[in-house]
Protein backbone atom coordinates (compact mmCIF):
# COMPACT_ATOMS: atom_id res chain seq x y z
CA UNK A 1 0.00 0.00 0.00
CA UNK A 2 1.55 3.24 -1.21
CA UNK A 3 2.47 6.05 0.99
CA UNK A 4 0.19 9.05 1.61
CA UNK A 5 1.33 12.25 0.15
CA UNK A 6 1.34 13.61 3.28
CA UNK A 7 3.23 10.95 5.36
CA UNK A 8 5.83 12.02 2.40
CA UNK A 9 6.44 15.34 3.47
CA UNK A 10 6.57 15.21 7.21
CA UNK A 11 9.15 12.34 6.54
CA UNK A 12 11.17 15.02 4.40
CA UNK A 13 11.30 17.87 6.68
CA UNK A 14 12.07 15.48 9.99
CA UNK A 15 14.95 14.33 7.63
CA UNK A 16 16.38 17.93 7.07
CA UNK A 17 15.83 19.14 10.36
CA UNK A 18 17.78 16.34 11.46
CA UNK A 19 20.80 17.10 8.91
CA UNK A 20 20.48 21.00 10.19
CA UNK A 21 21.07 19.80 13.85
CA UNK A 22 24.23 17.75 12.88
CA UNK A 23 25.80 20.36 11.05
CA UNK A 24 28.06 23.24 12.89
CA UNK A 25 28.24 27.22 11.92
CA UNK A 26 31.65 28.00 10.03
CA UNK A 27 34.01 29.11 11.94
CA UNK A 28 35.01 32.83 10.82
CA UNK A 29 38.93 33.23 9.55
CA UNK A 30 40.80 36.46 10.89
CA UNK A 31 42.31 38.14 7.56
CA UNK A 32 46.09 37.86 8.17
CA UNK A 33 47.82 39.70 5.40
CA UNK A 34 51.79 38.49 4.71
CA UNK A 35 54.00 41.71 3.88
CA UNK A 36 57.64 42.33 3.17
CA UNK A 37 58.88 44.81 5.15
CA UNK A 38 61.97 46.86 6.49
CA UNK A 39 63.24 48.58 9.61
CA UNK A 40 63.96 52.57 9.04
CA UNK A 41 67.63 53.37 9.47
CA UNK A 42 69.03 57.33 9.33
CA UNK A 43 71.80 57.76 7.21
CA UNK A 44 74.22 60.34 5.79
CA UNK A 45 75.23 58.20 2.82
CA UNK A 46 74.22 60.59 0.10
CA UNK A 47 75.68 58.67 -2.52
CA UNK A 48 76.48 54.51 -2.63
CA UNK A 49 77.06 53.25 -6.12
CA UNK A 50 79.16 50.36 -6.69
CA UNK A 51 80.75 49.41 -10.23
CA UNK A 52 83.21 46.53 -11.08
CA UNK A 53 86.31 47.34 -13.17
CA UNK A 54 89.59 45.64 -14.31
CA UNK A 55 93.13 46.40 -12.74
CA UNK A 56 95.35 47.47 -15.54
CA UNK A 57 98.91 49.26 -15.79
CA UNK A 58 98.41 53.16 -15.86
CA UNK A 59 101.04 53.22 -18.79
CA UNK A 60 100.51 50.67 -21.32
CA UNK A 61 103.09 50.67 -24.10
CA UNK A 62 101.92 49.47 -27.44
CA UNK A 63 105.44 49.16 -29.37
CA UNK A 64 106.32 48.26 -32.92
CA UNK A 65 109.37 48.69 -35.38
CA UNK A 66 110.33 52.23 -36.76
CA UNK A 67 110.85 50.44 -39.90
CA UNK A 68 109.61 47.21 -42.09
CA UNK A 69 110.38 44.06 -42.19
CA UNK A 70 110.31 40.64 -41.75
CA UNK A 71 109.85 39.02 -37.71
CA UNK A 72 113.03 36.45 -37.65
CA UNK A 73 112.97 35.56 -34.21
CA UNK A 74 110.69 36.74 -30.54
CA UNK A 75 112.49 37.08 -27.51
CA UNK A 76 108.99 37.12 -25.21
CA UNK A 77 106.13 35.77 -24.37
CA UNK A 78 102.77 36.49 -22.68
CA UNK A 79 103.66 37.24 -18.86
CA UNK A 80 107.54 37.61 -19.51
CA UNK A 81 108.85 40.33 -17.12
CA UNK A 82 110.96 42.90 -19.08
CA UNK A 83 113.74 45.47 -18.22
CA UNK A 84 114.60 48.56 -20.27
CA UNK A 85 116.71 47.97 -22.72
CA UNK A 86 115.62 43.99 -23.32
CA UNK A 87 114.92 42.56 -27.19
CA UNK A 88 111.85 41.83 -27.29
CA UNK A 89 111.51 40.98 -31.55
CA UNK A 90 114.05 41.11 -34.37
CA UNK A 91 113.64 41.68 -37.63
CA UNK A 92 115.74 40.05 -40.83
CA UNK A 93 118.40 43.06 -41.29
CA UNK A 94 120.02 41.69 -43.83
CA UNK A 95 118.26 44.73 -46.44
CA UNK A 96 119.28 47.29 -43.48
CA UNK A 97 122.76 46.23 -43.71
CA UNK A 98 123.25 46.72 -46.90
CA UNK A 99 121.58 50.04 -46.87
CA UNK A 100 124.36 50.76 -44.71
CA UNK A 101 126.88 49.84 -45.91
CA UNK A 102 125.92 51.64 -49.32
CA UNK A 103 126.02 54.58 -47.16
CA UNK A 104 129.19 54.46 -45.83
CA UNK A 105 130.61 53.28 -49.30
CA UNK A 106 128.84 57.07 -50.48
CA UNK A 107 130.55 58.99 -47.44
CA UNK A 108 134.16 57.62 -48.61
CA UNK A 109 133.68 58.64 -51.77
CA UNK A 110 132.66 62.12 -50.56
CA UNK A 111 135.56 62.23 -48.14
CA UNK A 112 137.86 60.99 -51.26
CA UNK A 113 136.47 64.09 -53.20
CA UNK A 114 136.97 66.08 -50.73
CA UNK A 115 140.55 65.62 -49.91
CA UNK A 116 141.56 66.32 -53.11
CA UNK A 117 139.82 69.33 -53.36
CA UNK A 118 141.29 70.56 -50.09
CA UNK A 119 145.20 69.80 -51.94
CA UNK A 120 144.35 71.08 -54.72
CA UNK A 121 143.30 74.38 -52.66
CA UNK A 122 146.30 74.41 -51.08
CA UNK A 123 148.53 74.26 -54.21
CA UNK A 124 146.91 77.30 -55.82
CA UNK A 125 147.18 79.37 -52.21
CA UNK A 126 150.71 78.76 -53.09
CA UNK A 127 150.59 79.68 -56.87
CA UNK A 128 148.63 82.56 -55.87
CA UNK A 129 150.99 83.77 -53.12
CA UNK A 130 153.35 83.81 -55.66
CA UNK A 131 151.13 85.74 -58.64
CA UNK A 132 151.46 82.58 -60.99
CA UNK A 133 147.58 82.59 -61.14
CA UNK A 134 145.01 84.78 -60.55
CA UNK A 135 142.17 85.50 -57.60
CA UNK A 136 139.32 84.30 -59.56
CA UNK A 137 141.28 80.74 -60.41
CA UNK A 138 141.73 80.78 -56.52
CA UNK A 139 138.17 81.68 -55.57
CA UNK A 140 137.03 78.61 -57.86
CA UNK A 141 139.47 76.52 -55.92
CA UNK A 142 138.05 77.12 -52.97
CA UNK A 143 134.50 76.90 -54.07
CA UNK A 144 135.25 73.24 -55.28
CA UNK A 145 136.66 72.52 -51.60
CA UNK A 146 133.72 73.72 -50.04
CA UNK A 147 131.08 72.18 -52.01
CA UNK A 148 133.12 68.28 -51.35
CA UNK A 149 132.84 69.58 -48.24
CA UNK A 150 129.41 69.77 -47.99
CA UNK A 151 128.82 66.31 -50.24
CA UNK A 152 130.82 64.89 -47.14
CA UNK A 153 128.33 66.58 -44.52
CA UNK A 154 125.24 65.04 -46.26
CA UNK A 155 126.60 61.91 -46.39
CA UNK A 156 128.00 61.59 -42.52
CA UNK A 157 124.18 62.59 -41.95
CA UNK A 158 123.22 59.69 -44.25
CA UNK A 159 125.12 57.38 -42.95
CA UNK A 160 124.40 58.12 -39.29
CA UNK A 161 120.20 57.45 -40.82
CA UNK A 162 120.99 54.23 -41.83
CA UNK A 163 122.74 52.62 -38.85
CA UNK A 164 119.95 54.13 -37.39
CA UNK A 165 117.81 52.14 -39.26
CA UNK A 166 119.74 49.24 -39.25
CA UNK A 167 119.75 49.49 -35.33
CA UNK A 168 115.83 49.47 -35.23
CA UNK A 169 115.70 45.75 -36.42
CA UNK A 170 115.38 44.90 -33.27
CA UNK A 171 112.55 46.57 -30.86
CA UNK A 172 113.66 47.28 -27.50
CA UNK A 173 111.63 47.42 -24.09
CA UNK A 174 111.78 51.07 -23.48
CA UNK A 175 110.64 50.50 -19.33
CA UNK A 176 110.75 47.99 -17.02
CA UNK A 177 107.40 46.22 -17.15
CA UNK A 178 105.84 42.97 -18.05
CA UNK A 179 104.24 41.53 -22.00
CA UNK A 180 100.69 41.67 -21.84
CA UNK A 181 100.37 40.74 -25.52
CA UNK A 182 101.82 39.47 -28.49
CA UNK A 183 100.23 40.61 -31.51
CA UNK A 184 102.64 38.99 -34.09
CA UNK A 185 105.12 36.05 -34.89
CA UNK A 186 108.15 34.88 -36.75
CA UNK A 187 107.39 34.83 -40.15
CA UNK A 188 105.20 37.78 -40.63
CA UNK A 189 105.95 41.04 -42.64
CA UNK A 190 105.02 43.89 -40.89
CA UNK A 191 105.17 47.72 -41.47
CA UNK A 192 106.65 50.65 -39.45
CA UNK A 193 104.98 51.39 -36.36
CA UNK A 194 102.25 48.65 -36.54
CA UNK A 195 102.31 47.16 -33.13
CA UNK A 196 103.23 43.79 -32.20
CA UNK A 197 104.30 43.70 -28.18
CA UNK A 198 102.31 45.34 -25.87
CA UNK A 199 104.20 46.27 -22.35
CA UNK A 200 102.71 47.14 -18.82
CA UNK A 201 105.05 49.65 -17.40
CA UNK A 202 105.92 48.52 -13.48
CA UNK A 203 104.69 50.46 -10.61
CA UNK A 204 101.50 52.27 -10.69
CA UNK A 205 97.90 50.62 -11.22
CA UNK A 206 94.39 51.73 -11.74
CA UNK A 207 91.40 50.06 -12.13
CA UNK A 208 88.96 51.22 -15.28
CA UNK A 209 85.25 50.65 -14.81
CA UNK A 210 82.31 52.37 -16.81
CA UNK A 211 79.44 54.51 -15.58
CA UNK A 212 76.46 55.28 -17.00
CA UNK A 213 75.41 58.28 -18.58
CA UNK A 214 73.43 59.33 -16.55
CA UNK A 215 75.59 58.95 -13.46
CA UNK A 216 78.39 60.58 -14.44
CA UNK A 217 78.08 64.19 -13.73
CA UNK A 218 77.14 62.87 -9.66
CA UNK A 219 79.72 60.36 -9.43
CA UNK A 220 82.68 62.90 -10.70
CA UNK A 221 82.14 65.02 -7.70
CA UNK A 222 82.48 62.42 -5.21
CA UNK A 223 85.20 63.01 -3.15
CA UNK A 224 84.91 59.52 -1.23
CA UNK A 225 86.11 56.18 -3.06
CA UNK A 226 86.98 53.19 -1.90
CA UNK A 227 88.30 50.44 -3.59
CA UNK A 228 88.77 46.36 -3.32
CA UNK A 229 89.20 43.50 -4.77
CA UNK A 230 87.03 40.69 -6.06
CA UNK A 231 89.85 37.98 -4.32
CA UNK A 232 89.65 39.94 -0.87
CA UNK A 233 86.38 41.71 -0.57
CA UNK A 234 86.80 42.71 3.29
CA UNK A 235 89.72 44.67 2.38
CA UNK A 236 89.29 48.22 0.97
CA UNK A 237 91.54 51.19 0.27
CA UNK A 238 91.12 55.16 -0.60
CA UNK A 239 91.14 55.38 -4.65
CA UNK A 240 91.34 58.56 -7.02
CA UNK A 241 89.61 59.51 -9.85
CA UNK A 242 92.34 60.22 -12.30
CA UNK A 243 90.70 60.47 -15.18
CA UNK A 244 87.45 60.53 -16.68
CA UNK A 245 86.68 59.88 -21.12
CA UNK A 246 84.91 62.81 -22.15
CA UNK A 247 83.35 60.89 -24.71
CA UNK A 248 81.21 57.56 -24.65
CA UNK A 249 82.15 54.30 -25.69
CA UNK A 250 80.80 53.26 -28.97
CA UNK A 251 79.61 49.92 -28.02
CA UNK A 252 78.84 49.91 -24.80
CA UNK A 253 77.66 53.76 -24.19
CA UNK A 254 79.35 54.10 -21.07
CA UNK A 255 81.78 56.86 -19.50
CA UNK A 256 85.21 55.15 -18.42
CA UNK A 257 86.35 56.21 -15.47
CA UNK A 258 89.99 55.44 -14.50
CA UNK A 259 90.34 54.95 -10.53
CA UNK A 260 94.25 55.29 -9.01
CA UNK A 261 95.18 52.57 -6.14
CA UNK A 262 97.93 53.22 -3.77
CA UNK A 263 100.91 50.82 -3.86
CA UNK A 264 99.83 49.26 -0.91
CA UNK A 265 97.31 47.50 -2.72
CA UNK A 266 100.41 45.82 -3.79
CA UNK A 267 98.19 42.26 -3.91
CA UNK A 268 96.46 43.73 -7.21
CA UNK A 269 97.49 41.94 -10.27
CA UNK A 270 96.69 42.93 -13.84
CA UNK A 271 93.93 41.90 -14.76
CA UNK A 272 92.05 41.19 -11.32
CA UNK A 273 88.47 42.24 -10.93
CA UNK A 274 87.54 45.06 -8.33
CA UNK A 275 85.28 46.84 -6.97
CA UNK A 276 84.93 51.04 -7.02
CA UNK A 277 82.52 52.39 -4.18
CA UNK A 278 81.18 55.49 -4.52
CA UNK A 279 79.89 57.57 -0.90
CA UNK A 280 79.53 61.63 0.00
CA UNK A 281 77.78 62.70 3.28
CA UNK A 282 74.81 64.91 3.82
CA UNK A 283 74.36 67.28 6.68
CA UNK A 284 72.19 65.56 8.16
CA UNK A 285 71.04 61.60 8.21
CA UNK A 286 68.18 60.66 5.80
CA UNK A 287 65.75 57.74 5.67
CA UNK A 288 65.29 56.35 2.76
CA UNK A 289 62.46 53.42 1.65
CA UNK A 290 61.80 51.79 -1.48
CA UNK A 291 59.34 53.02 -4.03
CA UNK A 292 57.18 50.20 -3.48
CA UNK A 293 56.80 51.20 0.36
CA UNK A 294 54.51 54.50 -0.81
CA UNK A 295 50.88 54.20 -0.79
CA UNK A 296 49.05 56.73 -2.65
CA UNK A 297 45.37 58.20 -1.75
CA UNK A 298 44.25 61.28 -2.57
CA UNK A 299 47.03 62.78 -3.89
CA UNK A 300 48.99 62.17 -0.33
CA UNK A 301 51.22 60.06 0.12
CA UNK A 302 51.51 57.17 3.16
CA UNK A 303 53.34 54.50 4.35
CA UNK A 304 52.21 51.61 6.54
CA UNK A 305 54.16 51.15 10.06
CA UNK A 306 54.16 47.88 11.94
CA UNK A 307 53.14 48.09 15.37
CA UNK A 308 52.61 45.01 17.58
CA UNK A 309 51.71 42.83 14.29
CA UNK A 310 49.12 45.76 12.79
CA UNK A 311 49.55 48.16 10.67
CA UNK A 312 49.49 51.61 10.43
CA UNK A 313 48.42 53.97 7.89
CA UNK A 314 51.14 57.05 8.60
CA UNK A 315 50.96 60.34 6.19
CA UNK A 316 55.13 61.26 4.31
CA UNK A 317 56.58 63.95 3.26
CA UNK A 318 58.78 62.48 0.17
CA UNK A 319 62.19 65.46 -0.14
CA UNK A 320 63.20 63.89 -2.90
CA UNK A 321 64.60 60.41 -5.15
CA UNK A 322 68.08 58.53 -4.60
CA UNK A 323 68.22 56.08 -7.53
CA UNK A 324 65.40 53.65 -6.88
CA UNK A 325 64.46 54.67 -3.39
CA UNK A 326 62.67 57.66 -1.75
CA UNK A 327 64.08 60.35 0.40
CA UNK A 328 61.33 60.78 3.44
CA UNK A 329 61.70 64.42 4.92
CA UNK A 330 59.02 63.81 7.49
CA UNK A 331 56.06 61.84 9.27
CA UNK A 332 58.36 58.88 10.33
CA UNK A 333 61.75 58.06 12.33
CA UNK A 334 64.57 55.55 12.46
CA UNK A 335 63.62 52.76 14.01
CA UNK A 336 59.91 52.42 12.54
CA UNK A 337 58.69 49.03 11.08
CA UNK A 338 57.46 50.30 7.42
CA UNK A 339 55.75 47.47 4.59
CA UNK A 340 57.51 47.47 1.23
CA UNK A 341 55.20 44.82 -0.90
CA UNK A 342 51.45 44.66 -0.61
CA UNK A 343 51.03 48.10 0.56
CA UNK A 344 47.81 48.37 -1.74
CA UNK A 345 46.09 45.07 0.07
CA UNK A 346 46.31 46.82 3.59
CA UNK A 347 43.51 48.37 5.74
CA UNK A 348 44.25 50.43 9.10
CA UNK A 349 44.41 48.13 11.86
CA UNK A 350 44.84 44.80 9.81
CA UNK A 351 47.07 42.21 11.69
CA UNK A 352 50.20 40.95 9.22
CA UNK A 353 52.84 38.60 9.57
CA UNK A 354 56.30 39.28 7.97
CA UNK A 355 57.51 37.16 5.39
CA UNK A 356 60.81 35.58 5.76
CA UNK A 357 63.71 37.43 7.49
CA UNK A 358 63.47 40.55 6.03
CA UNK A 359 64.03 42.30 8.81
CA UNK A 360 66.69 44.65 8.20
CA UNK A 361 67.94 48.01 7.33
CA UNK A 362 66.73 49.95 4.23
CA UNK A 363 69.21 49.11 1.22
CA UNK A 364 71.45 52.32 0.45
CA UNK A 365 70.47 54.68 -2.43
CA UNK A 366 71.46 53.65 -6.25
CA UNK A 367 73.47 50.59 -5.37
CA UNK A 368 75.08 48.55 -7.99
CA UNK A 369 76.68 45.62 -8.44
Amino acid sequence: MAASPKISVIASLLLAAALAGCSRPAEKTEDIRPVRVIKLVGSDVDVNAEFSGEVRARVESRLGFRVGGKIISRKVDVGTLVRKGQVLMQLDPQDLQLSQAQALANLRAAETNRDLAKAELARYQELRSKSFVSQTVLDSKESTYKAAQATVDAQQAMYRGQSNQAAYSALLSDTDGVVTSVDAEIGQVVSPGTPVVRVAKSGEKEIVIGIPEDKVDTLRQVPDVQVRLWADPDHSVAGRIREISPVADPSTRTYTFKVAIPDSLAEAKLGMTAVVQFASRTATPQIKVPLTALFYEKSASSVWVVENGVVRLVPVTIGGVAGNDIILAGGVQAGQTVVTAGVNLLKPGQKVTILGDDLGMAPAAGAQK
